[in-house]
């Protein structure tokens, strides 16, 4: 992870903003019903944890869930480490939750979703979501072109 390919967030981007889109038009077109779609409480700090930990599990090895999996499925030792990691994190976290509980609820928030955090409308949502998909998909190609430059 040397911010020289960001081809990683590029597809991430692109699943986010596609997922986005069509719950809109499918909503809008009275094809899939939003309220029946189940949106897990938002509990900032132990998110953020989480995130961050992840986030730094990915740079240090390289690797994504999907990418550990195939690693590991062909052999590789840097896979096992990977899935060993994640298994060995999802017992420790279920095994210390009991010692958590209190800070991992002190900032729930409920169901949290873009639009009702802000008070704006799911379609103003979606445009302003992929407007900052674009505008990051060519910030992107920029630093990539200027971090490729000898």
């Amino acid at each position: 992870f040397y911010l020289t390919d960001l081809t990683v967030f590029k597809v991430m981007f692109s699943a986010i903003i596609t997922a986005a889109l069509g719950l809109y038009w499918l909503s809008h077109f009275g094809l899939v019903d939003l309220a029946a779609i189940y949106v897990p409480e938002t509990y900032v700090l132990p998110q953020l944890t989480g995130g961050l930990v992840f986030g730094l599990g990915f740079v240090m090895a390289g690797l994504c869930p999907g990418t550990s999996c195939v690693s590991l499925a062909s052999g590789r030792v840097d896979g096992l480490a990977v899935m060993t990691g994640m298994l060995l994190g999802v017992f420790v976290f279920h095994e210390a939750y009991p010692l958590m509980a209190p800070w991992y609820d002190a900032t729930s928030l409920g169901v949290a979703t873009i639009p009702s955090r802000m008070g704006i409308a799911p379609g103003t949502a979606t445009f302003f979501l992929v407007a900052l998909g674009l505008t990051a998909f060519a910030a992107a190609a920029r630093f990539e072109a200027a971090r490729s430059q000898p």
